[in-house]
């Protein structure tokens, strides 16, 4: 029903940045809130930062805030993933997530994408 493709993800040094795309198709309905989640070897997917259909409201994990900023373009159903003072800490493969009941921005999705790897080097 609903198709999400990452891109932007890449090899970096600390301290550099990162834009994450989101592109979302295949879906009629408006509405739906978008969210990024993390995975690295080893360990259990986080959240990270999401963000609903109107942009009213945003939430980060601790671990990104200050640093990361979600955005969204409704027009072009697509939203964005700003990554700034990367850490190693951050490297994993993120994920970018869909869903259309509005909750708790930082669980229950529905949708997910195949994921883009980001590697943060010291």
């Amino acid at each position: 029903q609903v198709q999400l493709v990452e891109s932007g993800g890449g090899l970096v040094q600390a301290g550099d940045s990162l834009r994450l795309s989101c592109a979302a198709s295949g879906r009629t309905a408006s509405g739906y809130a978008m969210g990024w989640f993390r995975q690295a070897p080893g360990k259990e997917r986080e959240f990270v930062a999401a963000i609903t259909w109107s942009g009213a409201r945003t939430v980060y994990a601790n671990s990104v805030k200050g640093r990361f900023t979600i955005s969204r373009d409704n027009a072009k159903n697509t939203d964005y993933l700003q990554m700034n003072s990367l850490k190693p800490e951050d490297t994993a493969v993120y994920y970018c997530a869909a869903k259309s009941v509005i909750g708790d921005l930082t669980r229950a999705y529905n949708y997910w994408g195949q994921g883009t790897q980001v590697t943060v080097s010291s």
